[in-house]
C-alpha cells in the first residue's frame, strides 16, 4: 500500500512540473486570439480510466470538428458522460488547441452534477470549461486529455 501512495505522490509532482513547463511556453496574450469550444466526453474506469469524445471548436467565424481521448490513474470508479462548453484563449490558429492537457482532480456524480475546469496545453492554449455530468462516478486522479482536429 505504501508503494502506491508514493507512486501517486510522484505522479502528482510530475504533473505539477509539466504544468509549470507548459505555462512558461505560453503564447503571449498580445498576439493571441480566442474562440469557443464544446464537446462531449464519455469516461469510465476502475483505478485506470479512459475517456473519449468529440465536439467542435469555433474560431474566427469557422467551425472545426475535434476528437477527444484520455486516460486517468488514481481512484476512479464508474462511468459518466459530460457535456462541456467554454472558451479557448491564447491561440493564434485552430491547431493551437490540439495537444495534451493534464489535470489533477477529484469529483463525483450520482445521477447528475456540474463541473468546472481550467486546462492548458503545451502550446499555451487555455480552456475554461463548465459542464454537466450524468452517470455514477467517483474520482480522485491524475488525468491526461488529448484534443485533435479532425
Amino acid at each position: 500500500m505504501q508503494f502506491s501512495s508514493r507512486l501517486r505522490t510522484m505522479l502528482f509532482a510530475l504533473a505539477a512540473l509539466i504544468g509549470l513547463g507548459l505555462a512558461s511556453s505560453a503564447v503571449t496574450p498580445a498576439n493571441a486570439d480566442s474562440g469557443t469550444i464544446e464537446f462531449r466526453v464519455i469516461k469510465g474506469g476502475w483505478v485506470v480510466g479512459g475517456s473519449a469524445g468529440s465536439g467542435t471548436l469555433y474560431f474566427q467565424g469557422r467551425a472545426y470538428p475535434i476528437s477527444i481521448g484520455g486516460i486517468s490513474y488514481g481512484i476512479v470508479f464508474g462511468g459518466s458522460e459530460t457535456w462541456f462548453r467554454g472558451t479557448v484563449s491564447h491561440i493564434n490558429r485552430p491547431s493551437d488547441v490540439a495537444g495534451v492537457y493534464g489535470a489533477a482532480g477529484a469529483g463525483g456524480a450520482i445521477g447528475g452534477g456540474a463541473q468546472a475546469i481550467v486546462l492548458t496545453n503545451q502550446k499555451g492554449a487555455v480552456l475554461n470549461l463548465t459542464g454537466r455530468q450524468v452517470g455514477l462516478q467517483i474520482n480522485a486522479d491524475l488525468s491526461g486529455l488529448a484534443i485533435t482536429l479532425k
